[in-house]
């Protein structure tokens, strides 16, 4: 598949928009890890390559395990593996990625609230939704990963 346009070069206004949402991630309470992990579980369900390449290499250079991130699509059954803190976010993830089904239920932001605070779920949405509109970006121009 041969890339279709570089969103970069042909609008880049947008995607210095895109940036600034990225930089501004620098910046919150989720630790790299944390961070990964969405991008790594939002790539999976939308089935962004380009994504997934990316964000399990920035992953295994942050200190996750290989172990973790190949059983994440199974995570629900693995719970062992993951913290009640990293399993919201995943939860969280999953039903933001998926917002047709039954977007963010009230059942899993409870558990959000039980955890985290008004700030850093604000938070958590915002690193959602912008993997989600990079996965959308990447995976509608046939963005090409790295050999």
């Amino acid at each position: 598949m041969s890339a279709r346009l570089n969103i970069a070069t042909v609008d880049s206004a947008a995607y210095k928009a895109m940036m600034g949402l990225e930089g501004y991630l620098q910046t919150i309470s989720l630790n790299h890890i944390q961070k990964e992990l969405i991008k790594i579980r939002a790539s999976q369900i939308n089935k962004c390559a380009f994504c997934l390449d990316m964000h399990t290499k920035d992953a295994i250079k942050y200190g996750e395990t290989p172990q973790r991130i190949f059983i994440l699509d199974g995570w629900r059954e693995a719970k062992d593996l993951f913290t009640e803190e990293e399993q919201v976010l995943l939860e969280m993830t999953e039903e933001i990625t998926l917002i047709s089904h039954a977007g963010l239920t009230e059942e899993t932001f409870q558990k959000a609230k039980s955890i985290f605070d008004e700030n850093q779920i604000a938070q958590i949405i915002i690193a959602i939704v912008t993997i989600n509109a990079w996965n959308r970006i990447a995976v509608s121009t046939h963005l090409p990963i790295a050999k």
